[in-house]
């Protein structure tokens, strides 16, 4: 038997980020285990509550570039991809690279821009490169965008069409902290100060090889019969408008597979799939009855698909 993988450089990061984010550690886990994947990160919740914070500590812990855009109302398209301006003394047009050719996007307050603005991420979040004025161009390794959302209640927010949603491997909510935590914040220092004195624990090469290692961590056939189980009853049941996607499907093994790797094992559990479930589906699924909350979806599917 293969011995477990060791996730000592992973540990590290989460047990950093957790002096950062305080009293998080299950949205901090489920936020790396979400990069580990190669997914992007939707983090929804009231403004205040750390969202940004936690985007950037994961991306200066991991070593990666990191750029923020602050999304709004008049936002374009080229102020995410970039533009070409005309080079006099080169007599030609010059391309200048926007925010998103980096390692790390945080697309901040993501709808509060117009569909228009939001649909320039659709390439780069699927294919990791975006044409630009008939020119297809790459986008640096490992690349993620986290994404942050204010409810769709609040004043001047634009609702991401299903089609963004699916595009992002989890969604998660911060929510407020408990009272220790809060006090821990309130005689703590300033989260910015702290998040400057920041070192990286990894480098790039080093989160791309444990990509590879998650990647590769063995999935039973019994454990994709119940992920397909899980599909399909989001496909069949009336509390559903729209089941879960293949793509949906996938993703929830890439998760399952890095939840896995995060607690040090070669293979992959039915508690890793459960544990992910409500970040990887409730944002693709819509309750053909009253609203419900991520946990309370995640719940309702452990609980309607048998165990294999």
């Amino acid at each position: 038997m293969r011995p477990p993988p060791d996730p000592g450089s992973l540990a590290a990061v989460l047990a950093a980020a957790g002096q950062i984010i305080l009293g998080k550690e299950r949205q901090l886990r489920l936020a790396l285990a979400c990069l580990l994947a190669r997914g992007h990160l939707l983090i929804e919740d009231l403004p205040g509550v750390g969202k940004t914070t936690l985007a950037h500590t994961l991306a200066r812990l991991l070593g990666l570039e990191f750029q923020r855009v602050q999304f709004t109302s008049d936002m374009l398209p080229a102020d995410i991809l970039g533009i070409s301006v005309f080079d006099r003394d080169g007599g030609e047009f010059r391309f200048h690279p926007g925010p998103i050719f980096t390692q790390v996007v945080l697309a901040d307050e993501i709808n509060r821009a117009t569909p228009k603005a939001q649909s320039a991420l659709l390439e780069a979040m699927e294919e990791r490169q975006v044409t630009v004025e008939g020119a297809t161009r790459p986008l640096p390794q490992p690349f993620f965008v986290i994404a942050t959302q204010n409810p769709a209640y609040q004043i001047g927010t634009f609702p991401l069409p299903e089609s963004q949603l699916d595009r992002f491997l989890m969604r998660i909510e911060l929510g407020y902290p408990d009272r220790a935590a809060e006090r821990a914040l309130l005689e703590g220092r300033d989260r910015r100060m702290l998040l400057a004195e920041i070192r990286p624990l990894m480098t790039p090469e080093a989160l791309l090889a444990e990509q590879q290692r998650a990647a590769a961590l063995h999935v039973a056939p019994a454990l994709l019969d119940y992920v397909q189980a899980l599909a399909a009853h989001t496909r069949s049941a009336p509390e559903w408008r729209a089941g879960l996607s293949p793509r949906a499907g996938l993703g929830l093994v890439a998760a399952a597979r890095a939840w896995a790797l995060l607690t040090g094992r070669d293979h992959v559990l039915p508690e890793d799939v459960q544990a992910v479930l409500s970040a990887v589906a409730a944002h693709r699924l819509a309750a053909a009855g009253d609203a419900r909350n991520a946990d309370e979806i995640g719940r309702a599917l452990i609980e309607a698909v048998p165990l294999p």
